[in-house]
This record gives C-alpha cells, structure tokens and sequence, in this order.
C-alpha cells in the first residue's frame, strides 16, 4: 500500500485539515499519515482559537514518520508562522521527500486568518520552490502574484507567475470566476480542467480534499494532469453526497463511495 503524509493543522469538527485529508487517503486507497502543525478550536461557523505546535516539535514528528513509514507523497496544508515553514522545508530537502503538493492555505472557510503576514514571504521562498504543485484558490493566487484576478486569463498570468519559482500551478475557479474550472500551469504548458457548479452550500474543507486526493493519486503513480483530474472527480462527489452537518459551512462527505459491511448501521442488518 502506498503512503501520503500530511503536514497540517487539525480541524475539531472533522471538515479540513488532517481529519479531512486523512479520511480523503483513506477514500482515494492510500495509507494515511500526519504531522500537527496546529491544533485549532473550530466548526462550521468559526475558527475560535489556534494552538500552535513548537518547531521542535514538528521536527520530532517529521522524524518519526520518514524514519520508519517513508511516505510516498506529502501534501503541506495549514502553516501558521515562518518558523514552521523552515521545518518543513529543511526536513523535506533532507529526506528528498517526493510528489510534494503544496496547499497554501490562509483562510478559513469561515473567513478566519490562519496564516501570519509575516509567513507569507517565507512561504514563497521556501515551499513554493519545494513544491511539485501549488494548489491555490483566488484569494492565495491573488496573494501569492500580486495580480488581481478577475477572468480565466487574470488566473493563468497568476498561475504563471507563481510557476516562475520551478513548481507546476494548479489555480482553482470556483470563486465566482468561472464555472468552477482549474488552470493548471507550468512552463508555458496550460491545461483546463472542466468543473460543473454544484449547489451545495457546504464547502469546507473543499481545498484540503482536493490537494490530499491529488497527493493520494501521485503517490499511486499517476502523472500530474491524471491526478488533478481524478481528484476533481472525487471532489464533484464529495460535494454530490449533499451531506449537511452544522449550522454555517458544513463539511463533504469524503466516504461517499465507500461500499463495506463495517459501514453498516445496527438498524439495516
């Protein structure tokens, strides 16, 4: 079985960060495994208070995985402050980690800030250049260009300055730009993925998904453009399930697909 390691903060109520993307490897076929970089206090409403991990300890946790169950992939999620940028970027430089898919994440689906001003260069220098995709939404697009976008070309000429770094760009509609297509991006090669809207207004965590599904479907051995196309496949039916949990922005349902006896309730047998 291959394995996918996780770098992100942990969600309490399941819908994103390690929880999404743990169940996500185990949806997409893949051993999942993590390291915290946070733990926060959130719903579907509100983040309401961050805890963050000591680079010390985010090291030690890097460590013990590559040590003994060496991932196939990794995929960067939720990264707080510089210092814990440069942990990640030097352990994944020393162990030659691969198929690294980076999620810049740096707001919540609720709107609350998750990642420091002052990370945000850091971010650029360190892990974009790590990076084998960037997976960002318009508002990280925008933030990680410097281009304001407002059309399929505003996002590729982002996408191809975020690209400039080494790593290939998959910049995703879906935030009122287009019906939902991503652009993916990478030395003045482009690639459309087609997307329908779907009308659910539960979408938290949709980002965590997508990137932990393409870092599932690389470590399987797809190429990029395969990968990118299977996870949007996923992400279509997560979001098709139509579950609706809390009162705000609820989570996918990420087992949509997943046919067992064990999922049974006591009340169908």
């Amino acid at each position: 079985m291959k394995k996918v390691l996780t770098i992100a903060g942990s969600d309490s109520s399941g819908g994103a960060g390690i929880q999404a993307d743990l169940k996500t490897f185990t949806a997409n076929g893949v051993y999942g495994m993590s390291a915290v970089t946070a733990l926060t206090a959130q719903n579907t409403i509100v983040v309401k208070a961050i805890h963050e991990v000591s680079p010390e300890f985010l090291l030690q946790q890097l460590d013990a995985v590559f040590e003994d169950i060496r991932p196939n992939a990794v995929k960067i999620g939720m990264v707080s402050s510089a210092a814990l940028i440069e942990v990640i970027a030097e352990r994944l430089v020393h162990y030659k980690a691969e198929n690294i898919v980076l999620d810049p994440v740096m707001v919540s689906t609720s709107g609350s800030k998750l990642l420091n001003d002052d990370a945000i260069s850091v971010l650029k220098e360190r892990l974009l250049p790590a990076a084998d995709i960037v997976t960002p939404n318009i508002p990280e697009a925008e933030i990680l260009s410097g281009i304001k976008i407002n059309s399929s070309d505003d996002m590729l000429r982002a996408a191809e300055k975020i690209s400039s770094c080494g790593c290939m760009v998959l910049c995703k509609g879906g935030h009122s730009i287009n019906d939902a297509d991503d652009i993916l991006y990478f030395n003045g090669s482009t690639a459309v993925f087609k997307g329908k809207r779907i009308e659910n207004p539960n979408t938290h965590g949709t980002g965590c998904t997508l990137s932990s599904a393409i870092a599932a479907n690389l470590a399987k051995g797809y190429d990029i453009e395969n990968a990118v196309k299977r996870s949007k496949e996923f992400i279509s039916g997560s979001l098709s399930s139509m579950l609706d949990l809390g009162s705000g922005s609820g989570p996918l349902n990420h087992m949509f697909d997943i046919k067992s006896r064990f999922m049974e309730e006591e009340n169908s047998l």
